[in-house]
């Protein structure tokens, strides 16, 4: 294991500390969405990322960091954390364990290590130079994507198909009818069903840097890929295209293409 993925264990570990207090708690939520919609904030989700900065800026000062609570430090930095310290905050304040923590590190732009974590599952899914595997408990094992040829056969999965504008709606619609199984609501936990061999494909859009950079080195550690649905690399567009199987990109490409930005 490099440092920078043990020390992204380290920071996932401080996260749970603050967050599971509060997880199935009475804690009230903050919206911050305002005119666009419900979105949820709560006191667990800006304690943890203050807690996870703090770890951060005493081992590596000249760090920088981008997190969905407190915004950026230092983004142009040759190293930059780029945190979500709860994806999934309305899985969270109700009760469900399908949210996570997202933790990434940035070498020179791109995402080389990734933390999807799970702290009431006590679930670590990591990716790196090392490789991808899951941490549960004192037991390890290694992460590896299944093959899944054909679209057909494959288990798919968006968090809700509400997310989508006109035509964006309209791809997904089609690639949800040829797709085997579809599983909504599953937040970033889908991905890390993905690089766990469980599921096949994950579509989605309007994400920030924070909710896709952190599982790009996981899936990709464990055997799979992660473009935009250009089929290039992600970028700040946010439309995501996550697959265990490469092969499944093309076939899902020919409908999210047409809704590509």
């Amino acid at each position: 294991m490099t440092e920078y993925e043990a020390f992204a264990i380290e920071l996932a570990r401080e996260a749970a500390r603050v967050t599971l207090p509060f997880f199935r708690s009475d804690i009230g939520h903050e919206d911050k969405g305002g005119a666009a919609g419900f979105d949820p904030v709560t006191e667990a989700d800006k304690q943890a990322e203050a807690a996870i900065r703090r770890l951060i800026a005493a081992r590596y000062p000249d760090h920088g960091v981008i997190g969905e609570e407190y915004g950026q430090d230092r983004p142009e930095a040759e190293h930059v954390w780029v945190l979500d310290p709860i994806d999934g905050t309305r899985a969270f304040i109700s009760g469900l364990p399908l949210w996570t923590t997202l933790i990434a590190l940035r070498q020179a732009g791109r995402p080389t290590v990734g933390v999807i974590a799970q702290p009431y599952l006590d679930e670590i899914f990591i990716g790196g130079p090392s490789g991808a595997r899951l941490l549960r408990g004192q037991t390890e094992m290694p992460l590896a994507v299944r093959a899944c040829e054909k679209l057909t056969d494959a288990v798919i999965s968006t968090t809700d198909p509400d997310i989508f504008n006109g035509a964006e709606l309209g791809a997904w619609t089609q690639v949800r009818a040829t797709a085997r199984l579809a599983r909504l609501g599953c937040d970033a936990y889908a991905y890390a069903m993905v690089a766990a061999g469980k599921m096949d494909l994950v579509a989605e859009t309007s994400l920030k840097p924070w909710d896709w950079s952190a599982l790009v080195p996981v899936i990709e550690a464990a055997g799979g890929r992660v473009v935009n649905w250009r089929g290039a690399a992600p970028d700040d567009n946010g439309q995501i295209l996550a697959v265990g199987d490469a092969r499944l990109i093309d076939q899902a490409l020919v409908t999210l293409k047409r809704a590509a930005i």
